[in-house]
């Protein structure tokens, strides 16, 4: 029997199997939880039909989290599956390619930063606030975050600004969410490829050089980061909110690694 077991996840964000969401997915099934997933855009609509079938996911809905009435859709279309459930992943940013690289104080505007922060940031509580009466208790929300939203990183810009309100995002709706006996957190991932990570200019040199330094040689997968996430789901994981938990092995503690003799 899985530790998820009678647990029912949404996990938005899936766009292909390389996916950190589908890494997630794919741990939670795992552990037997009952999943639903969402998708955005039209043009992988059929991708995450088929991964859903692919571990037997028969609830599969739109989302466009930049908008209120398309999250209020959402989880009227959930509520005649599930009456209640036990939580969501969201495992959505957002940035204009062209915010992802270069001098960030050169290239930022109003309207993108305002966008970044509403599609990466604020979607988070939106659904959260959209759907807190049909949460059971016990219930955990969970979200994807990187460093760069506690150190500057290079190219990655207003994206890094987001993910620190995306994090302090976490630490509120913890405090408001507690009294209902829910739980809300964040993974901070080490640098993988996917579709959104390669958007970041030079993203291979950043992730060679988080190689270079991180003290453990083990590579983080999707696979590490979806193991972490079903716990954090889990009844395991009871006494743990408000934090953003690193799976970057380690890399978030060094200034530099093993010097050579």
């Amino acid at each position: 029997m899985g530790f998820m077991k009678g647990k029912k996840i949404l996990i938005t964000g899936i766009a292909n199997r390389y996916s950190i969401a589908f890494g997630i997915a794919k741990a939670m099934h795992a552990q037997n939880a009952t999943l639903a997933l969402t998708y955005h855009l039209d043009k992988v609509k059929e991708r995450v039909f088929s991964l859903a079938k692919e571990l037997g996911i028969s609830i599969v809905f739109p989302c466009d989290v930049s908008s209120d009435e398309s999250i209020k859709n959402l989880f009227v279309n959930i509520s005649k599956k599930w009456r209640k459930f036990d939580g969501f992943v969201h495992a959505i940013a957002f940035s204009p390619k062209k915010q992802m690289s270069g001098d960030y104080v050169n290239n930022i505007t109003r309207s993108d930063f305002s966008r970044v922060h509403d599609i990466s940031s604020y979607s988070f509580v939106g659904m959260a606030k959209e759907c807190r009466s049909m949460l059971k208790k016990n219930s955990s929300l969970l979200t994807l975050s990187y460093i760069g939203s506690k150190q500057a990183i290079p190219n990655y810009n207003i994206m890094g600004v987001a993910k620190a309100s995306l994090e302090s995002n976490v630490r509120y709706m913890a405090n408001s969410m507690g009294i209902d006996s829910i739980r809300v957190n964040a993974i901070s991932s080490a640098p993988i490829k996917t579709v959104s990570s390669c958007g970041i200019k030079n993203f291979r040199k950043m992730s060679k050089f988080s190689k270079i330094i991180t003290p453990y040689s083990h590579p983080v997968t999707i696979h590490d980061i979806g193991n972490t996430a079903a716990f954090l789901c889990s009844n395991l994981s009871k006494g743990i909110t408000g934090q953003t938990i690193y799976v970057d092995g380690g890399f978030n503690i060094t200034a530099m690694n093993r010097l050579n003799p």
